[in-house]
């Protein structure tokens, strides 16, 4: 079975260590060194967590020279983000029955 774009997308969103390369990217495209450099992590593993970036659409790589730059797409971003849009109504619409609710204990507690 093939996962779905999206599935692909959370999948590597939901490892902190591909969140950070992915906010490092937000600065510019970059080498494995430059996003090896604040992880406490080897090389070959940021290369693994690229790969898995890569396969999401989240991430693509070219060769400049004899230099590897990974760049951020942001378009999957765009995706998942409409995607959890849906649910923001919902959360919305729950904080505001939560604080009809304390403002009507209030006002009990105040009689």
């Amino acid at each position: 079975m093939q996962a779905q774009p999206l599935d692909l997308v959370f999948g590597a969103l939901a490892d902190p260590t591909r969140r950070a390369i992915l906010a490092r990217l937000v600065d510019g495209d970059a080498s494995v060194a430059e996003l090896t450099a604040p992880l406490a992590i080897s090389q070959p593993a940021v290369s693994r967590h690229l790969k898995v970036l890569e396969h999401a659409g989240l991430v693509s790589r070219s060769r400049h020279a004899t230099v590897r730059l990974s760049h951020l797409e942001a378009a999957p971003l765009r995706d998942a983000t409409d995607w959890l849009e849906r649910y923001r109504a919902f959360w919305e619409e729950s904080f505001e029955r939560l604080d009809e609710l304390l403002e009507t204990l209030r006002e009990r507690s105040a009689d």
